[in-house]
């Protein structure tokens, strides 16, 4: 069983946030190291810098297909903003990072060229942060199947009229 949806619109951006009990150069590495990333998202290849493309392999996709994502910004430990164009279309994303005492808050940010797919975008990405959520804690990585359907009707009730 998964955690009700936690994703909004933002204007035209998706945000989707999850709070770690851990500090933000932990969580900063969670999200960057090729080694930690491949534990909840997919593994990445090449120099990694502001302007420079990286090759990630979405591990958990079906036939874990591999991407190239330019990033646009680089800023540790707080934002790392990074952009791929696939079959599926543009996407530009932002990790935000934020330190509270011991806790860091990170939030995804989604910023949509488009809504259409939102119901199927949504429940894709509360899946990974819920990954990368059992990957830190040491727990076993939840299935798709309790994301999506279930959730397209709520992320696609996000739309206006």
């Amino acid at each position: 069983m998964t955690n009700p949806p936690t994703g909004r619109l933002d204007g035209d951006d998706l945000v989707i946030t999850r709070s770690f009990r851990a500090g933000i150069d932990d969580v900063w590495a969670s999200v960057t190291e090729p080694g930690r990333t491949a534990r909840w998202f997919g593994r990445w290849t090449g120099e990694a810098g502001p302007g420079r493309t990286i090759k990630v392999q979405m591990a958990y996709e079906e036939g874990a297909p591999w991407m190239e994502a330019r990033i646009d910004a680089c800023e540790p430990p707080h934002r790392l903003a990074v952009s791929t164009v696939d079959e599926a279309g543009a996407w530009h994303l932002e990790l935000q990072l934020t330190a509270a005492g011991d806790r860091t808050e990170l939030r995804l940010v989604h910023h949509l060229t488009t809504t259409e797919g939102i119901g199927e975008v949504g429940p894709g990405w509360e899946y990974y942060l819920d990954n990368l959520v059992a990957a830190r804690d040491g727990t076993s990585l939840p299935s798709f199947s309790d994301y999506y359907p279930s959730m397209k009707e709520y992320f696609e009730g996000l739309l206006p009229g």
